[in-house]
Parts: C-alpha cells; sequence; structure tokens
C-alpha cells in the first residue's frame, strides 16, 4: 500500500512543511495533498522538545478519545464513521502516519464516489434496489396474507 503517492515506486517523505522538490508546499492546484508531512504544531512549540512531546501526547490522547467514542457509536445508531475520521484527523495534526491513513482514505472515497456517479453503475444499483423493495413487499404480503396483523397488546391465549 503506497500511502504517500498515487505514482508506482513513489513514496512519501516527511518534512518540515515543505515538498519533497524543494517548495515550500503551498502550491495552488489540485496539489493540495502535497503539503508537507508532519508537526503541525505552533512554531514555539515544536522548538522545545519537552513541550512537543507534552503536545504530541496531549494530540494522541484526544484524538484517542475521539476514536473510542466512534467506535463505541458503530453498533448504535449514530455517526460512527464519521467521528473515527475526525479522530484521524486530529490525529493527522501531529503524526505523518495518521495523515498517510488520511491521504490514503480520502482517495479510496473519491474514486468510490466516481464509481457511484457512473450512469451505468447508477442504473445497476437503482435496477438492484427495486427488484429488493419488490421482494421485501412480496414477502410482507404474503405474511400478511397469511397470519394478518396481530398487535402485541391484544394477543389472545
Amino acid at each position: 500500500m503506497n500511502t504517500g503517492s498515487n505514482e508506482p515506486g513513489e513514496a512519501a517523505v516527511a518534512s518540515d512543511g515543505g515538498g519533497a522538490d524543494g517548495t515550500d508546499g503551498t502550491a495552488a492546484g489540485p496539489a493540495r495533498d502535497e503539503r508537507g508531512l508532519g508537526s503541525r504544531a505552533p512554531e514555539f512549540v515544536r522548538a522545545r522538545r519537552v513541550l512537543h512531546l507534552s503536545w504530541q501526547v496531549g494530540v494522541f490522547a484526544i484524538g484517542l478519545a475521539v476514536v473510542a467514542v466512534g467506535i463505541v457509536l458503530l453498533p448504535l445508531p449514530g455517526p460512527g464513521w464519521v467521528i473515527i475520521f475526525a479522530g484521524m484527523a486530529i490525529w493527522a495534526t501531529e503524526f505523518v502516519w495518521a495523515q498517510l491513513v488520511l491521504r490514503w482514505t480520502k482517495r479510496k472515497v473519491t474514486e468510490a464516489a466516481q464509481k457511484a456517479f457512473d450512469p451505468k453503475v447508477r442504473r445497476r444499483n437503482i435496477t438492484l434496489t427495486t427488484i429488493g423493495l419488490v421482494v421485501v413487499a412480496a414477502g410482507a404480503g404474503v405474511y400478511l396474507s397469511r397470519f394478518g396483523i396481530v398487535v402485541p397488546w391484544k394477543i389472545e391465549e
């Protein structure tokens, strides 16, 4: 899994805000993902090792708490995946591995969205959904014709 680039054989390089080609990483256009990897902590924090380490521990703890809440919300009604990715975004402010995971995820989601908007795929999905709804409606009709509607508070024993 090459998370740093779309090109085979290229790897991501961590930097202090500059691009791998010596630029400052602020190129306009679609190269927004080409920002330098690494800490986004304020300069005065990065200048002091103990303060930067404390900053990273705090960011990790906050990100971990957010990801844990997202994991708890996965089986429950709620935006579990959105919260997990928010926790990953918090981690990505400090950690290169999280930045790479988010870049890879963003690329895969974009590819899936482009596939979903393909007219052939949309037609197939609408057709399959319609067939599924017809099957469910037929099953519900058979069940109701056979057993009728029985509300739980009027069960006769």
